[in-house]
């Protein structure tokens, strides 16, 4: 059964929480880290992508980096300043996004439950990603971002998120993506509440985050190693997340381009209808699962599997973002691998169709589809199949911002 426990976070003072919290580290790219860092010496990317105060050519994954993170927690905690509090807490985050709002409980949780697939995952994990996160956590002794966690929601523990939320918040700011921020502070009172109820669900599941999952993990290792003194008790043996109820999430389609279609747009489309109906529509998204939106010749066309499409009996296999792969950028264009081949790329549902529009008609890209969104409910039964999700499937909106509350270990 899952375990949940409170702990005693470091924060931002109220009045610098809007210049400290950050995007997180892997949205960004160094360059745009830099700018939005830029002007702002508070900013918490200065922890997470501190190779943005080093020489350019200085590798982001030199140990200079990981050591001057820590050096810019330290200069954070005592200039901003960033404060631990006096004993652990349950925090509560709510994030809003227009009419989207989520609201989870900041908490940390078991490494031995994501080693013992308590903690499900669906995504595979890149050794150099995870190299970097673990040296980050190893050297800066903190979590500095959370993984983001989801399960099927509990109304005890939703009743006591509602009463916390009646409090005054002790953050609440608008970052400058519109998106709003509020957190509060758990009452004690409701502790037992939420260690007892989470601890009766038999899986959480990864949402976003499998490579900070991931780093905790192998940080627990090497901590345990050096501990001749080990207990198990020891912050280390667990990582910082926000787990959200199921029902609150909304993802958000993973959109693909193709560069190349080595073939005239004629051509491509007569191979297409090999496995798709192709008829032109006014609607650059689709309408429903099991159908795809192709944007060729600043036209948008309705792609429908025909009787030719026969998914595979896995969960994977019956998703919208496999039928394209397996029935027409792999047979149709050779893309034989989309984690590799440099031919297709994925665009987040955030920056919406028009960004597609825009890539075809400059002639970035050959051709664009846009994808029906993944469901929360199929990541579930992907996790609990012991299934991998296809590459670039889900695109969670809002984000967690770090800095927020960080889990020293």
């Amino acid at each position: 059964m899952a375990v949940i426990r409170p702990f005693r976070a470091v924060r931002p003072e109220t009045n610098v929480t809007h210049l400290v919290a950050s995007v997180p580290y892997d949205v960004v790219n160094r360059e745009e880290a830099a700018e939005l860092a830029k002007g702002n010496p508070l900013s918490f990317l200065r922890v997470t992508r501190s190779e943005i105060e080093l020489e350019a050519k200085v590798d982001p994954y030199d140990k200079l980096v990981y050591q001057k993170a820590r050096e810019n927690y330290l200069r954070l905690k005592d200039e901003a300043p960033m404060v631990q509090d006096d004993k652990a807490h349950f925090y509560v985050y709510k994030l809003k996004m227009g009419d989207q709002e989520q609201v989870g409980i900041a908490a940390t949780f078991s490494v031995a439950d994501y080693d013992n697939d308590v903690i499900k995952k669906h995504e595979k994990t890149r050794k150099v990603k995870e190299d970097d996160r673990t040296n980050h956590i190893v050297t800066t002794e903190a979590q500095t971002g959370a993984v983001f966690l989801t399960y099927k929601g509990i109304p005890e523990v939703n009743d006591v998120v509602r009463k916390t939320m009646t409090q005054e918040p002790v953050y609440s700011f608008t970052a400058p993506d519109g998106v709003k921020h509020t957190v509060w502070i758990m009452p004690d009172d409701y502790k037992d509440i939420v260690v007892f109820e989470i601890g009766k669900a038999e899986s959480l599941y990864i949402a976003d985050g499998h490579h900070r999952a991931a780093s905790a993990g192998r940080a627990q290792k090497v901590k345990k190693e050096n501990n001749v003194d080990h207990t198990g008790a020891e912050e280390y043996n667990y990582f910082l997340a926000v787990l959200f109820p199921a029902e609150e999430l909304a993802i958000m389609p993973y959109n693909r381009v193709v560069f190349d279609l080595k073939m005239s747009n004629a051509e491509f489309i007569e191979k297409v209808k090999e496995y798709f109906s192709v008829e032109e529509t006014d609607s650059p998204e689709p309408p429903e699962r099991n159908t795809i939106c192709m944007y060729l010749d600043k036209k948008w066309y309705l792609l429908k599997p025909n009787e030719k499409v026969q998914p595979g009996e896995s969960v994977g296999d019956k998703l919208d973002v496999s039928l394209l792969q397996n029935f027409l950028l792999h047979p149709v264009l050779g893309i034989e691998d989309p984690r590799t081949d440099k031919n297709v790329d994925f665009i987040g549902g955030i920056r919406g169709t028009k960004e597609l529009v825009k890539l075809v008609d400059n002639g970035t890209a050959a051709a664009a589809f846009s994808m029906y969104p993944v469901e929360v409910q199929d990541l579930i039964n992907i996790s609990d199949a012991g299934e991998t999700m296809p590459p670039k499937s889900t695109w969670f909106e809002p984000k967690l911002r770090d800095g927020l509350v960080v889990h020293e270990i």
